[in-house]
């Protein structure tokens, strides 16, 4: 009798769905394909990759159905050059606690994401680079070096126009995700040139395109010089007269994406200026003390958001100043929202959802750990129920233990308090989760949050959704993480969310070898 197999397909940053296969798992990758292809419905051309757990988890090509087996995490990789948003069935995972505000209903999507005023410019950095076509005459050129190169493996040195042409090409596409390229991301890029162009391959060098690497770097460095001298936002908040005196040198203090930003620093929307956004500012001040005001707020909020962003980036302003000009980015629902301006990608819901998918490999690794922080982690996973929010609540404190950090510095517990004495602690708080309790074996009667000495949020529902919230501030207010916590958010960031999941410290990347395996 066949065993009917089970997969888990990614299918974008924040997609993934179940496949089931009746008959088991096919003989060939591309009887795969076809299966991945009908159920969920993809339309543009890609291939699959496997989670390789001899390379800590990294996905790989699948090129052999013996790699993978049933209950396995396989992954789309488009081939083209952007990927469509999958059709409105594509499974995404659910939020078991409060809903996830961005995606509460269609309407509030449409005013986020689609209205032409908060449309963004960018875009997330692709699985796969797409060269994009080039000049006419550049395309004529590269057609008659291809049959070259096919009759008698000519390899082609482009002349000077030509070379020109082709690093503008790839600027210019690059420059829709980002302007700040990573090394890894410029190796991906003129890797990309050469598979699509073997013509361009050069010769002596060991990856074959290591000369168009470097002139892409130099390309792109006086791209943004032209891009500073148009007042491109993103570019000039580095330039030298924003520096502070006595230390105006390019490399100091670089603001620019680090933690998977995508639209880290945009410009106004088309057809509004500093001015006209000020008014809108102005105009929130008034709707926010208004009743049943949730859909005016949402679309102005989105319109100024250039505003907004520019203001945290450029002037770095303490968060008592931030919530006298933008109260309204300090509720749960805003700061959904603007996690997702800024990454586009859902905050709550993959959070949480994320979290969940990862408690049965966490309490297998926090399992296996001995000694003194062993028994706290014990501690720790023995006060877990059934109930999902404490189950969360419970990893999240174990994370922070097993990344020797102590879970105090990030939740603190406050019992039957006085109004004066529960002040004097906050405000020796520079971040942190709060719970007030009535009694020791009450349940919880308020959680909120704590920056620079101030509730910034109160009465959410739970630890979890609290740890999520302070997330997406961390990023709507372009804050560091803070030092004493600074392994558990960057887990929570690179392992958990998947946000710019590379160059991890050794204790995450210790951590998410383990979770894999």
């Amino acid at each position: 009798m066949t065993t009917q197999a089970i997969l888990r397909v990614i299918l974008g940053p924040d997609s993934s769905q179940r496949v089931r296969i009746a008959a088991g798992l096919p003989s060939t990758v591309a009887e795969l394909e076809t299966e991945v292809k009908t159920q969920c419905k993809i339309t543009e051309p890609f291939r699959l990759q496997f989670m390789d757990v001899l390379f800590g988890n990294e996905f790989v090509n699948l090129t052999s159905m013996e790699e993978i087996e049933n209950k396995t995490t396989i992954k789309v990789v488009y081939t083209s050059c952007q990927p469509q948003d999958q059709a409105e069935d594509s499974f995404s995972f659910p939020s078991t606690s409060a809903p996830d505000y961005t995606l509460s209903s269609s309407g509030d999507s449409t005013v986020i994401l689609s209205s032409p005023e908060s449309l963004s410019s960018r875009s997330s950095w692709p699985d796969l680079f797409c060269v994009p076509r080039f000049t006419y005459d550049a395309e004529v050129k590269l057609g008659k070096a291809h049959v070259a190169f096919r009759e008698n493996g000519m390899l082609l040195i482009p002349d000077p126009k030509l070379k020109s042409d082709i690093l503008e090409g790839l600027i210019q596409e690059i420059v829709k995700h980002t302007v700040y390229l990573t090394d890894e991301k410029f190796d991906q890029v003129a890797e990309a040139l050469i598979l699509k162009h073997p013509c361009l391959k050069e010769r002596g060098s060991p990856s074959g395109y290591a000369g168009w690497k470097m002139s892409l770097k130099y390309k792109l460095s006086n791209y943004r010089t032209q891009l500073r001298k148009v007042g491109c936002p993103e570019v000039c908040v580095n330039s030298l007269k924003n520096k502070p005196s006595g230390k105006c040198s390019p490399a100091f203090d670089v603001k620019k994406p680090k933690r998977g930003e995508v639209d880290y620093c945009p410009s106004f929307p088309l057809g509004d200026s500093e001015n006209s956004l000020e008014k809108l500012r102005i105009e929130l001040l008034s709707d926010v003390k208004k009743r049943n005001n949730r859909e005016m707020i949402r679309e102005k909020m989105s319109r100024t958001f250039a505003l907004r962003r520019q203001e945290v980036i450029y002037d770095a302003p303490m968060i008592s100043e931030v919530q006298e000009r933008w109260p309204a980015l300090f509720e749960a629902a805003e700061i959904n929202a603007e996690f997702k301006r800024i990454t586009t990608m859902p905050l709550q819901s993959r959070f949480l959802s994320q979290l969940d998918l990862l408690s049965e490999s966490l309490l297998r690794v926090f399992a296996k750990r001995s000694g003194e922080q062993g028994k706290k982690l014990k501690c720790i996973t023995a006060t877990m129920t059934d109930d999902t929010d404490v189950r969360r609540e419970s990893l999240i404190k174990g994370l922070c233990i097993y990344l020797n950090e102590n879970p105090d510095d990030l939740v603190q517990e406050f019992v039957d308090l006085t109004e004066a004495t529960a002040m004097i602690a906050i405000e020796k708080t520079t971040v942190g989760i709060y719970i007030n309790r009535d009694a020791p074996d009450n349940g919880m009667s308020d959680v909120g949050i704590i920056i620079e000495g101030m509730v910034i949020l109160q009465d959410l529902d739970n630890v979890a959704l609290a740890t999520a919230m302070l997330f997406g501030l961390f990023y709507s207010l372009n804050m560091t993480y803070p030092s004493q916590l600074r392994y558990t958010f960057e887990v929570l960031q690179k392992v958990v969310m998947e946000l710019h999941a590379t160059q991890l410290s050794r204790k995450a990347q210790n951590l998410k070898t383990k979770l894999s395996m």
